[in-house]
């Protein structure tokens, strides 16, 4: 996450750089590149990590044809290690996956990367901390003395700062370790790391699958700031201007996908388990069942960004100190390419 934040920042000075007596060309090449031999349009869609569920309503639009019938043809691509952003930003990708809380670098300022977030991939932020039963951490005060696996961002400690101090603990008294977690499950059985900051829907159904038995506390339950939009959809802002039936065409799809795997989550995980065979799928089918109601909620439509909790959780990264930039209302995302329903 660190690595990212600082790449959306040099991003923003590559991407301008890439401009003048080269742009012409560049242009030229990407536009007789940009239909299919049985013209349809291409799209390149990075992902922000290898697939999960999270991706599950894209992997169902481009299997049961959803994105055919749009006259699309969508390369759904893995990102490299500058993260999504720099890609979409560059206008190598029409559209990717982020996150409210990291891209933020990238969208304010003056020299911020033309990207917006489009759609919510997720209704509401199912991201807390995990830790092993019993061992006093079912609350954020129970941080105290305890290894916490950090990734050591200003918005990440500004965060557990708030919930703690709200439940009468001190953040001084956290025992911050490095993240190197890629596994949570064994981080926590070994003991390496007491707490570590997850998304239920992947991480702690891992842990359910797994038989460890766990506490875990939500951000958004303690304090409703806290239930801002991760993951989401962004696109090119200048290419989604240009092409803006093209962008329509492409979410309405990726809704039919989500919609889909919201009904049929057994089959929808069946289908990113075909796309992605490396994934364990009764991992996979667990978590679809957990993410069935997690992709649209109680929201009116599927990918629906509601502007007071977008704004209002910018709003307290600027109260707290965390950008050195203004940030206006309604910075870094927009509903108008979604179908109005």
């Amino acid at each position: 996450m660190k690595k990212r934040i600082l790449a959306v920042l040099l991003a923003a000075v590559l991407v301008g750089t890439t401009s003048g007596c080269g742009a012409e060309k560049t242009q030229e090449s990407d536009a007789a590149e940009d239909t299919s031999e049985n013209g349809n349009e291409k799209i390149t869609f990075v992902l922000d990590w290898t697939p999960n569920t999270n991706h599950t309503g894209l992997y169902v639009a481009q299997e049961k044809g959803y994105f055919e019938e749009a006259g699309l043809e969508v390369e759904i691509v893995q990102p490299p290690q500058d993260g999504a952003e720099v890609l979409v930003a560059s206008g190598k990708a029409q559209f990717g996956i982020s996150f409210q809380d990291t891209m933020m670098p990238a969208v304010v300022g003056e020299e911020a990367l033309p990207i917006e977030a489009v759609a919510a991939v997720l209704q509401h932020n199912t991201s807390g901390i995990v830790s092993r039963k019993g061992e006093g951490l079912q609350r954020p005060r129970g941080l105290e003395g305890k290894k916490y696996a950090t990734w050591d961002l200003d918005i990440e400690k500004a965060t557990l700062k708030q919930v703690m101090e709200a439940d009468g603990g001190d953040f001084d008294k956290v025992e911050l370790i490095p993240s190197t977690v890629t596994d949570e499950v064994s981080a926590l059985e070994s003991k390496s790391a007491d707490a570590i900051w997850i998304f239920y829907g992947w991480a702690g159904i891992a842990a359910e699958v797994a038989g460890l038995e766990t506490d875990f506390f939500e951000f958004r339950e303690i304090a409703p700031v806290f239930d801002y939009y991760t993951p989401v959809i962004i696109g090119n802002s200048e290419w989604m201007q240009e092409n803006e039936g093209t962008a329509k065409a492409f979410l309405k799809a990726a809704e039919k996908g989500y919609t889909f795997a919201i009904k049929n989550p057994k089959e929808a995980g069946e289908i990113l388990c075909e796309a992605a065979p490396e994934l364990d799928g009764e991992m996979v089918q667990a978590s679809q069942e957990y993410m069935k109601d997690q992709y649209q909620a109680e929201a009116k439509q599927w990918g629906y960004i509601d502007p007071q909790r977008w704004n209002g959780f910018y709003n307290w990264i600027q109260e707290n100190g965390l950008s050195e930039t203004e940030i206006p209302e309604n910075t870094g995302f927009t509903n108008a390419y979604l179908e109005q329903e």
